[in-house]
């Protein structure tokens, strides 16, 4: 019987294989829960411990909890033959919890310098990152430049939670709760390819309409939303189409993208696609409007008002409920007040499966922010209040409710097949005694 298999009989986690990695931060202390719920729920726990994570937690700590001797270096107990290539071909997923700002930096790198770091480089396996941190470091421009690249390859971030830290402040950097955290892997074993035959079309982002060949009418979407849930579709192994907006975030990996500007960009590229799709996830923030005239040179400032006429841009959404067949529509409501109502209207007008409606004028629940806070709208009448959560997490469930729409719907999935799509980057950490306090 299969690790999957037993899976599928007991529990997610059941017979599978997991090596988790430990780096040296007062965080380290959490990741002997976790080592303990992971193994609680069936799974192969093996530890490998930077240097600086012994400082904080013993490795007889962890060989009790898992059952299975500790990895500290390459060059000591236990002897396996070529162990970081061992580690490596044994886990079917590698979890670093906490991950420090230094082994991030390496990782983004690819910097192979001690056991974790090389068994991580080797690994094939799909990666989660916990990171765990003072509030400045996380939020440093080059550790999100790094959690940027990590990301561009297929990593998983798992974002640090926001609260009072070791050193006495309070900010983000924490690393979240072990529960939260086997809950994820949980959820990533649980939609291991749930979504393999699928074919699905993701917009994103914001679009510009062109006043001159300088200026245009924009709005402040960065497409983070609609990335995460592309990058989760694909990671279901769904063939996913990616129509993107202006926005300078990286291609999730396995994701094919197809860049536009405008809102007829837009229209025209998922139109394209739409009798092929199995489902249209439509997180883009789609121009209403755009100036009924492009000026061809600079418009140069004068004494006077400005005037300008707008004319209505193709409505998108509304054009794919009218050519609906087979396909499951959601869409997006980005409102600033009225949002049950306006989602609502909006479910009911385009023809929609489900909607997820926010209030963008909500503090860390907008536009340019890591985090959402939503209401999902059924066809049906049923209603969904989601917390605040990262959008990532967000993404999956979004997936979870199209899924589940899949499903009820009785439509099988295409034979065709897809890509292959990559599962994970690279990787690396020092000592950082600021990281949360609990």
């Amino acid at each position: 019987m299969t690790s999957a298999q037993r899976a599928s009989d007991v529990g997610a986690l059941a017979g599978r294989r997991i090596v988790l990695g430990v780096t040296g931060g007062i965080a380290a202390y959490k990741a002997v829960e976790i080592a303990s719920r992971l193994k609680k729920a069936g799974a192969d726990v093996r530890v490998i411990m930077t240097r600086a994570a012994a400082s904080f937690v013993t490795p007889l700590t962890f060989r009790e909890i898992t059952g299975q001797p500790v990895t500290e270096t390459m060059w000591g107990e236990p002897h396996h033959h070529v162990e970081h290539i061992a580690l490596a071909e044994f886990a079917e997923l590698v979890l670093v919890a906490p991950a420090t700002a230094n082994f991030i930096a390496k990782a983004a790198a690819g910097n192979a310098d001690d056991m974790l770091t090389t068994s991580v480089l080797a690994t094939r396996a799909p990666l989660l990152i916990a990171p765990a941190m003072n509030t400045g470091m996380w939020e440093n421009p080059i550790t999100q430049e790094n959690v940027a690249r990590l990301q561009e390859r297929g990593v998983t971030i798992i974002p640090p939670a926001v609260g009072q830290l070791a050193c006495g402040t309070t900010g983000a950097g924490r690393l979240p709760e072990p529960a939260e955290i086997v809950a994820i892997v949980e959820r990533h074993f649980s939609h291991e390819q749930s979504l393999a035959g699928r074919r699905i079309l993701v917009t994103a982002a914001g679009t510009e309409e062109a006043l001159d060949p300088v200026r245009f009418l924009g709005n402040r979407s960065t497409g983070r939303m609609g990335f995460a849930v592309a990058a989760e579709a694909a990671r279901r192994g769904a063939e996913v189409i990616l129509v993107a907006g202006p926005t300078p975030l990286a291609t999730p990996a396995g994701v094919q993208r197809v860049n536009v500007r405008s809102a007829r960009d837009m229209y025209a590229a998922v139109l394209a696609e739409y009798d092929a799709v199995d489902a249209v996830i439509k997180a883009a923030a789609v121009a209403d409007y755009r100036p009924a005239e492009i000026a061809e040179h600079k418009i140069k400032k004068s004494d006077g008002e400005l005037t300008i006429i707008l004319t209505r841009n193709p409505d998108i959404l509304y054009e794919l409920g009218q050519k609906k067949k087979h396909q499951i529509l959601v869409g997006f409501a980005a409102e600033t007040q009225n949002v049950a109502e306006y989602a609502r209207g909006k479910l009911a007008k385009k023809n929609l499966d489900f909607i997820v409606a926010n209030n963008v004028a909500e503090k860390d629940a907008g536009f340019g922010v890591a985090t959402n806070h939503v209401q999902i709208f059924y066809a049906d009448g049923r209603a969904e209040d989601h917390p605040l959560m990262p959008k990532a997490e967000l993404a999956g469930v979004i997936l979870d409710r199209l899924e589940d729409v899949l499903k009820s719907s009785l439509k099988p999935a295409p034979l065709a097949g897809k890509g292959d799509h990559a599962q994970h980057g690279e990787r690396g950490e020092s000592r950082n005694s600021c990281d949360e306090i609990s």
